[in-house]
């Protein structure tokens, strides 16, 4: 088999890390091919912040839905969706001359902008993850870097269009995470579909999820199906309320 997909297709999140540092030559690798992702227009719409800080870390693992391994990871870069550097080199260059010429409206950043940025963003993280990992360095990434995001906005002194999209943790796995087996998941039939999308079914419902279940020791008080136990432990949980209210006031702020 081809080593690249090898390695896609035996990736798994690593939470538990030697205590080992990452050389700064393999983080430089990483880094290069990150710059090489697929990007809009070529213009980067994307920041990443490499959290050296011990304290930083600890106050991320708080943070982002109380995760004490963040604190101990060896690696921790933290993504941006970041049209901020576009907007001050549009200043820079004196735009508003445009404006005033009549050759363009005046605008400012939209939503459209925030998630084009946050494509470019995601699609360098992974980069970076496989990247990572065909070194042999693990990675976890954190999506609960979008909770709280007043707070990370003062934490990491971020401009009005710099938003937190997500944050990875990097480290060589231990051989618990080594030997630990590989989360399932749905069959390609319910993803790719061919020319439109196809709803799922009743009887498709019915079991959809039946591979979790053994990492499940049992469903939440209420559940009586997975389902119904992933919308108490997901969806409908104190976490995500909180990402959602932290999300609506990164795109308050970002259209203020």
């Amino acid at each position: 088999m081809n080593v690249c997909i090898d390695k896609i297709l035996k990736r798994k999140s690593i939470r538990s890390y030697l205590p080992a540092a990452i050389p700064k030559e393999q983080k430089q690798q990483v880094l290069e091919a990150m710059l090489r992702s697929p990007t809009a227009g070529n213009q980067m719409l994307y920041s990443v912040i490499d959290v050296e800080s011990a304290e930083l870390k600890q106050s991320l693992s708080e943070t982002c839905d109380h995760q004490p391994f963040i604190a101990t990871a060896p690696w921790v870069l933290l993504f941006l969706a970041d049209f901020q550097r576009m907007h001050d080199f549009f200043h820079f260059s004196d735009t508003d001359s445009l404006v005033k010429a009549g050759f363009a409206p005046e605008t400012k950043p939209q939503e459209a902008d925030l998630l084009l940025a946050a494509c470019d963003a995601l699609i360098a993280a992974q980069t970076a993850v496989l990247a990572a990992e065909s070194l042999g360095i693990g990675s976890c990434y954190i999506g609960d870097i979008m909770e709280n995001y007043e707070i990370h906005r003062d934490l990491l002194h971020l401009p009005q269009y710099a938003a937190p999209v997500t944050m990875i943790c990097f480290g060589y796995p231990t051989e618990q995470q080594k030997a630990r087996p590989y989360t399932p998941r749905l069959p390609q039939e319910l993803i790719v579909t061919k020319n439109s999308y196809r709803r799922l079914t009743p009887q498709e419902a019915d079991g959809l999820y039946d591979a979790n279940l053994p990492r499940t020791p049992q469903f939440l008080e209420g559940a009586h199906n997975y389902g119904q136990h992933t919308y108490l432990r997901k969806f409908s949980s104190d976490f995500m309320e909180e990402m959602r209210r932290s999300v609506r006031a990164m795109l308050a702020n970002w259209k203020k």
